[in-house]
């Protein structure tokens, strides 16, 4: 199986989606780097081989319009100083990721995409490969005791300003304090300054539990009335969508999705069948 330890890299340049959505201070500046130092072995690895890397990445949760306080040119300086190479920084123009596809400046769209009915018509889609929702993430000794929404109903909540979570929260009525990040979320929970935190299936999978920074903390019960479910996006009539499908359909027999999946502490959004 071709794996990071055995690919050749030379002249190749590989895109690498990492999680750089770090605290910031109020002069922008990144206050915990834990989550850009967990990636910098893959990315080194990369370059030490010969190849050229795209990191990709999101800040927060802006409303409507783009907001200069979530923009990731603020972690540049903090990349740069762990990775010990000049970084550029580029904005991806995610509105624009249709006529990108249709005049074939890319050929796929690949980064959490959610597969709305608008993302369906618009592009060639796979079938999805996991889903997300908005889950409650409490201390590991109030698991039996905060497992519905009717027991949550009256904890004090942290979630990210602007996310899914907060949005979820403010419309079911429960109270809610916002923070910077689904991070900072989760750290209330752990400082013991919000009773509960509201953060992604896919975040809490990697950042709460056995084997992480906060194994006193578990997700119990979800609060989302709809899952999300993402796929990959390819030009409209591109064949691809279709190869991929057939890519995942053979990783789920051979179990090797499972696999990567349980590794990165996501099983449980996974898709097993389709």
């Amino acid at each position: 199986m071709i794996s990071i330890d055995n690919y050749d890299f030379k002249g190749k340049r590989a895109i690498i989606r990492v999680d750089f959505n770090v605290p910031l201070n109020e002069k922008g500046e990144v206050t915990d780097d834990t989550r850009i130092r967990a990636a910098m072995p893959t990315v080194k690895k990369v370059l030490a081989g010969g190849g050229s890397v795209i990191l990709m990445s999101h800040m927060g949760r802006p409303k409507k319009n783009p907001d200069p306080k979530y923009s990731l040119e603020q972690i540049v300086p903090a990349v740069e100083k762990n990775l010990g190479v000049k970084v550029e920084f580029v904005v991806i123009n995610w509105d624009s990721k249709v006529m990108e596809l249709n005049n074939k400046s890319i050929d796929c769209v690949w980064n959490g995409m959610t597969l709305t009915d608008g993302v369906k018509e618009a592009m060639e889609t796979s079938k999805p490969y996991c889903t997300n929702e908005q889950v409650v993430v409490v201390p590991a000794d109030k698991k039996d005791i905060y497992n519905t929404r009717e027991a949550v109903k009256g904890l004090s909540f942290a979630a990210e300003a602007g996310s899914a979570g907060e949005e979820v929260l403010t419309a079911l009525g429960f109270k809610v304090t916002s923070v910077q990040s689904q991070a900072d979320a989760v750290m209330e929970v752990a400082a013991g300054t919000s009773d509960a935190a509201v953060i992604d299936l896919l975040m809490a999978g990697a950042v709460i539990g056995k084997g992480t920074s906060y194994e006193n903390l578990v997700y119990t019960v979800s609060l989302s009335a709809v899952k999300e479910e993402y796929g990959v996006g390819f030009r409209k009539g591109s064949e691809l969508a279709e190869k991929l499908n057939g890519f995942f359909d053979k990783a789920r027999a051979d179990g090797s999705m499972e696999a990567t999946a349980a590794k990165y502490g996501v099983n449980e959004a996974l898709i097993k069948s389709h």
